[in-house]
């Protein structure tokens, strides 16, 4: 393995403690939390930019700004949100949707084919979705608003990822004008319909755990794994992220692995990896 590829595999390994450091964040609004957890990410990126004498990156146009802020901030705010209204399990195996939808909207938006061997993965991603949160699932009252907001994120983040494509002139450095834009949107707007809350020094550990890694070196990671490393490799790891995030909770006491929860991840992590791997 190449160190470019296994710089994508750090990436991925970072996300998977996403849900995890999220919910160490608990009794944070998911506004403020996103705001502080980007403003470190982006302090700490634009301080690696700097030093390559490569801040010109972030003087993009509007479209890209749009694009990169819209995507960032939608995702992350919904999925805090998420992961604050709903049991945290199900709702981050929910979220791991936009895999699937990625595949799906790649046939609109891109005029990419589908092909059998992708709607059979996609089918069996929302199979476990429908098992995770069907007939025969109790919850307490409420936890539907954090499902939908669980599935909005999976929506936003598809749409971002497969509208990239259009976006391949924009470096990767300008990412660290995003986040911090990003945290400076979710700030205003988590004042304007939030009450703030003081972290304490657990949600300040969590809150620079997540600037620092899930929300900050994973996106250089990525882009170094995704440019030179082996691309067909690190898409199909991906696809091992769900289960590690999830098994990650379930070892903090976030959740229980019943054989409902097992199941579902390996149908929305089997079905990840049949679409993944479906030749053109």
């Amino acid at each position: 393995m190449s160190i470019s590829t296994l710089a994508g595999t750090g990436a991925l390994l970072l996300w998977a403690f996403l849900a995890l450091l999220a919910r160490m964040a608990s009794g944070l609004p998911a506004l403020q939390l996103t705001s502080l957890a980007f403003a470190v990410g982006g302090v700490i990126a634009v301080g690696v930019v700097a030093a390559r004498g490569r801040l010109a990156a972030l003087r993009q146009g509007p479209v890209a700004w749009l694009h990169g802020v819209g995507g960032l901030f939608g995702y992350h705010a919904l999925y805090f949100a998420a992961l604050a209204l709903a049991p945290a399990v199900e709702a981050n195996l929910l979220n791991y949707l936009w895999p699937l939808l990625i595949v799906l909207l790649s046939a609109p938006v891109l005029g990419l084919r589908l092909g059998a061997r992708r709607l059979a993965g996609v089918g069996l991603g929302f199979a476990g979705c429908a098992l995770l949160v069907g007939a025969g699932a109790s919850f307490p009252a409420g936890a539907g608003w954090g499902f939908a907001c669980a599935v909005g994120c999976a929506v936003v983040w598809a749409v971002y990822s497969v509208t990239s494509k259009r976006m391949a002139a924009v470096p990767t450095d300008a990412l660290a004008g995003f986040c911090l834009a990003t945290a400076g949107l979710a700030g205003l707007a988590s004042f304007a319909f939030e009450t703030p809350v003081m972290p304490d020094r657990r949600q300040w550990l969590a809150v620079l755990l997540l600037g620092a890694g899930p929300l900050g070196a994973a996106f250089f990671l990525w882009d170094a794994g995704m440019k030179r490393g082996d691309p067909r490799l690190l898409g199909t790891l991906a696809y091992a992220v769900p289960v590690a995030s999830t098994l990650l909770l379930v070892a903090a006491g976030e959740g229980v692995l019943d054989w409902r929860v097992a199941v579902a991840a390996a149908l929305v992590a089997g079905g990840g990896l049949l679409a993944a791997t479906a030749r053109d």
